[in-house]
């Protein structure tokens, strides 16, 4: 209503043009001068905007005093500092937001630990000294700016960029000569033109913090920080513990963030030197309000104001998900949301831990499934994912990507490089030190990191998934090579005895047939120095062994089988012959026999590197843990008596451990029945060596545990054929249930080295050639 007409009743002609100035308010405001009203002020619209314009000044100095009601707006328009309670709450603060939005949003807090309690007679003061101060209703101080410069003429102003600054009147020095700013104290957002990160110098660091609730602006638990103590990195913190993880700035962006790409309303950087180290926005289009905020769950949220809808809008999270946690897969572990589960291991890495990753505890993480050397690794690179953790690295801006490989090579610990900057190419360098932690799939990401694998790597990755089949084939094949040897020599052997009884003679002392040398006892004794202690090399089930040197220089090992044996001299020859047949690059070779009265010796070529089990197992290694059950008992031998010998053999190889003299300190089982007690548990990987488990595929470990088990079967007739074991170890078809093995019955105690099988009946019988030694 018109002043005049409503007061005196008169009616002009410039009546109409207040009218039109009150509709123009309206238009411009959205919002109807009768029906106005302001959080702060009861008054109409004409009167809210004719105490803004008298007192919409972006400044206030000493002899100034902003009240509970008081504003005061930066020259813009932008932004707005004043008193304002947050939700629910009835503590009154000093605070800034932006202007020209509907929804009061609050970009920063002064008194957030220090609440005004159920007033609003705060008052906020500028002393002579350059001192900003709020006190309440009885002067006493609530908060202040602690300024550390004493000004002369200090004034105070909000700029249109959000930041409240301290100034001196009579500082005309070039540049920003703050002698305070609020961007040094952010609360819960990070705005365009704030540095974000440290000060060098004065050791000062400007991060941002959550909200402890909706009333209360009070620091929460999370904290959005610059990491510094590697290459530079963004984290979200609870407390001191890392939530979440940006990844290293490349030049453009923070790894980890491909859609967060060159943005036209704003450019960003991170600014390193000898003082500082921080990172900013600087804004292009300044139409367009955007705000980085941490919330009071500890979520980072990047807002965009939309105008056409009056709302704000969320434009990305972090975490936006599951593979934003931090360290989620553990060292070398990837994240990919498409896949389920969402962890892999990178290309050419294994679980550390199969059994606890495939049940999706993934804080193991992997392990390369082949171990470096440091002088002949290689690196092998990789893209599309983001980079990990930069806490423990190295840079240098002047080294370029091929000096970069060799820094990295040189030194052992380095476990992988990067170029800094993507731009233009490529530069810089950055060297990773220990696990690579906190990586995910992100196929927008062209930032490439070259890794640290062993040499072997380069020209395989399937090649290795046969590595253990490889070998225990090879060793199949070398059993069934003795087999069929040794079978084809018992054979014709029986039928020359048969032949030879026919004719009424005999074979028993024709030294001839053994078709290999024999030694004089004499020969042998010299070479030994009459079986020296000194000479000893060590002692087995089958007695001593000892080093010899023959009388054209050449060594020896003789061992010299013991007398109490009760093996006759026919099964000694048949064995020595079948042994004698059997050359290979990989196994020692025997070189002759010595039968002479009482002694039965066989002669071998000295290996002085020691031999394969001395390496396994020591020196206490015992050629008797092969023997199957028939021949230990009864003395009886078959083809199925190395298949026994192969399965415990590959039990040793998988497990690390040797079957006779194992000890558990659950039960009182040998090797072979502690795997036994594992198969039936569904437990088999437990008996894998810890140092393989995680460079071999889980597959052919427990696939090669079963092959083994069916092997050392308690009944020769159970027992698959070398060439069935052989075709087993190569195919992934179905494997029969293994039944009870051998030697399954527990001895009496860890001090007894007696292994007994399910016949209780025992037997001298010495096994004398079980295990051919390898080189």
């Amino acid at each position: 209503m018109l002043p005049e007409y409503a007061v005196h009743g008169r009616f002009s002609v410039k009546s109409d043009v207040f009218s039109f100035g009150v509709l123009v308010l309206e238009i411009v405001s959205g919002k109807r001068n009768s029906a106005f009203s302001h959080a702060d002020r009861s008054l109409n619209l004409l009167g809210h905007f004719i105490l803004g314009i008298s007192s919409a000044t972006d400044t206030i100095n000493t002899t100034q005093i902003i009240r509970d009601g008081d504003t005061i707006v930066s020259q813009a328009q932008s932004f707005e500092l004043g008193f304002f309670t947050p939700g629910n709450s009835t503590n009154r603060y000093v605070g800034i937001w932006y202007m020209n939005i509907s929804v009061r949003t609050p970009i920063w807090v002064a008194n957030r630990e220090s609440p005004l309690r159920n007033t609003t007679s705060g008052v906020l003061i500028l002393n002579p000294s350059g001192q900003l101060i709020l006190r309440d209703e009885t002067n006493t101080t609530v908060w202040s700016s602690n300024t550390s410069r004493v000004a002369q003429n200090p004034f105070v102003q909000l700029l249109d960029s959000g930041n409240l600054v301290i100034r001196d009147a009579n500082d005309d020095r070039p540049g920003n000569n703050y002698l305070w700013q609020s961007f040094d104290y952010p609360t819960d957002t990070f705005l365009q033109g704030m540095d974000f990160g440290w000060n060098l110098v004065t050791g000062w660091e400007r991060y941002v913090s959550s909200w402890r609730d909706i009333d209360n602006p009070a620091a929460g638990d999370f904290s959005f920080r610059l990491d510094i103590s590697g290459y530079p990195q963004v984290v979200i913190n609870r407390g001191d513990t890392v939530l979440y993880r940006l990844g290293p700035w490349n030049g453009m962006r923070f790894s980890g963030t491909p859609s967060v790409r060159r943005n036209p309303t704003f450019t960003a950087g991170l600014f390193m030197n000898s003082s500082v180290i921080y990172y900013r926005e600087d804004a292009i289009d300044t139409s367009v309000v955007s705000r980085f905020t941490l919330s009071r769950t500890g979520v980072g949220q990047r807002w965009t104001w939309v105008n056409r809808s009056q709302e704000w809008v969320v434009y990305y999270n972090l975490p936006a998900d599951i593979c934003d946690n931090y360290r989620l897969c553990g060292a070398h572990g990837s994240c990919d949301t498409g896949n389920s589960p969402a962890c892999v291991c990178l290309d050419r890495f294994v679980p550390r831990d199969e059994v606890s990753w495939v049940g999706s505890d993934w804080s193991g993480g992997c392990v390369r499934r082949t171990n470096l050397t440091c002088q002949d690794d290689v690196f092998l690179s990789y893209s599309g994912i983001k980079m990990p953790d930069s806490r423990l690295t190295w840079f240098n801006e002047s080294l370029n990507l091929e000096e970069c490989e060799a820094v990295c090579l040189r030194n052992c610990s380095c476990m992988a490089y990067s170029n800094l900057d993507i731009r233009n190419g490529g530069s810089g360098c950055l060297l990773w030190f220990g696990d690579l932690v906190d990586i995910r799939e992100l196929s927008g990401e062209e930032q490439v990191i070259y890794i640290r694998m062993a040499a072997s790597e380069l020209d395989s990755s399937g090649n290795r998934r046969t590595t253990l089949i490889a070998i225990l084939a090879s060793l199949a094949g070398i059993a069934l090579l003795g087999l069929s040897l040794g079978l084809f020599i018992w054979k014709r052997k029986k039928k020359k005895n048969q032949r030879l009884r026919q004719q009424g003679g005999h074979e028993e002392g024709n030294d001839e047939d053994l078709e290999l040398p024999m030694y004089d006892l004499s020969t042998v004794d010299k070479a030994t120095n009459s079986f020296s202690n000194i000479n000893k090399l060590g002692e087995g089930g089958f007695g001593p062994v000892y080093k010899g040197m023959l009388e054209d220089g050449k060594e020896i090992a003789v061992k010299r089988l013991s007398k109490t044996s009760s093996q006759g001299l026919d099964e000694f020859k048949n064995e020595v012959i079948c042994i004698a047949k059997l050359q290979h690059r990989n196994l020692v070779k025997l070189l002759g026999c010595c039968i002479q009265g009482d002694e039965k010796m066989l002669i071998y070529e000295y290996m002085p590197n020691k031999s394969l089990d001395f390496f396994l197992f020591g020196e206490n290694l015992v050629t008797i843990g092969y023997m199957s059950p028939e021949y230990a008992v009864d003395g009886l031998f078959s083809i199925k008596s190395d298949v026994y010998s192969f399965g415990v053999l590959v039990l040793e190889i998988v497990s690390g451990q040797r079957n006779r003299g194992f000890h558990h300190k659950d039960h009182y089982h040998n090797l072979v029945g502690h795997a036994w007690i594992l198969y039936k548990e569904g437990r088999s990987l437990e008996l894998v060596d810890p140092n393989i488990v995680s460079s071999i595929y889980i597959y052919e470990l427990l696939r090669s545990i079963h092959v083994a088990l069916l092997c050392v079967q308690q009944r020769p007739e159970d027992r698959p054929s070398m060439s069935l074991v052989v075709l087993m170890l190569g195919s992934g078809g179905d494997l029969p249930e293994a039944k009870q093995p051998g030697f399954f019955t527990e001895r009496h105690g860890f001090g007894s080295e007696t292994t007994t099988s399910t016949n209780p009946t025992t037997s001298s019988n010495e096994y004398t050639i079980t295990l051919l030694e390898a080189r």
